[in-house]
Order: C-alpha cells, then sequence, then structure tokens
C-alpha cells in the first residue's frame, strides 16, 4: 500500500536500538527526551507527536527486578558475612544500588516508548455484543 502523496516514508526502526539511545521511534535521528526521563512533546526532527507514550511503571518495575534485587542481596550478604562496619556499606553497598538503579532508567523508559510505537500499542477498549463488526463505532445505549 502506498503513503499518501506528500507523506514521507521512514524507515522501521528497532525500538532496542533507537530506545536505549534515547532517539525517535520512527525516525531514529531525534531526541525522544528532554531532560533524564521528562519526554519531549515531539520529535524535532520529524514532528512526531509523542503522546502516545505511556510506559508508565514499566522502567522502575525492570529495574526493581533485574537491578535493584540483586543489588540489595549483595548489601546484605556482605553485612552477613563480614559484619562490616557502616561506612563500607556507604562505599560499598550505596554506590552499587544508586548506579544499578538510576542508570537503566532512561534507556528501559526509552526502549518501551519505542516498542509502544513499533508495534502501535494503545489503551485496551472493551468491546461489547455486536460491536465486533464494527470496531470503530461509538458504543450507544438504546433506550
Amino acid at each position: 500500500m502506498a503513503p499518501p502523496p506528500g507523506e514521507r516514508v521512514y524507515a522501521r526502526q528497532e525500538p532496542w536500538r533507537v530506545g536505549i539511545r534515547g532517539r525517535c521511534p520512527r525516525c531514529g535521528k531525534g531526541h525522544l527526551f528532554a531532560g533524564f526521563l521528562t519526554l519531549r512533546r515531539s520529535c524535532e526532527v520529524c514532528g512526531l507527536d509523542y503522546s502516545f507514550a505511556d510506559p508508565a511503571d514499566g522502567p522502575a518495575f525492570f529495574v526493581l527486578c533485574f537491578a535493584c534485587i540483586p543489588a540489595m542481596i549483595l548489601a546484605v550478604w556482605l553485612e552477613v558475612a563480614f559484619e562490616p562496619p557502616f561506612w563500607v556499606h556507604l562505599i560499598v553497598s550505596l554506590p552499587v544500588l544508586l548506579a544499578s538503579c538510576i542508570l537503566p532508567l532512561r534507556p528501559l523508559k526509552g526502549w518501551l516508548v519505542a516498542s509502544q510505537f513499533y508495534h502501535k500499542a494503545q489503551e485496551g477498549r472493551l468491546v461489547r455484543v455486536g460491536d465486533e463488526a464494527n470496531p470503530g463505532s461509538e458504543h450507544r445505549r438504546d433506550a
């Protein structure tokens, strides 16, 4: 199917490549973030509106499961095995926890936003009986 006249066609970007670099999921060139975790309103290169993006708590969940828990296990093991003074935890455990919790947030959020664009993810909607034939129709209540 050919694109409408005057509309630019972009090569499909792999979500993990553009996401971890914080780039636009459509063109791969524009920036995705305005701050550390704040999304821009749109891409400055292709104009893609980022209002579709809603990764919610996904990045925090992945960081918690795959980074924070192992870092916390390291801190507990250090305490149980060696019973070090408090300053050892400040020098070892705290930097490990901070690095493993904060650094992966931005790449993970970028990946989730790019995946939403790539897979055309939308908010789920309930379909009533009879609406299957016309999924775009408004839900009506007959009186």
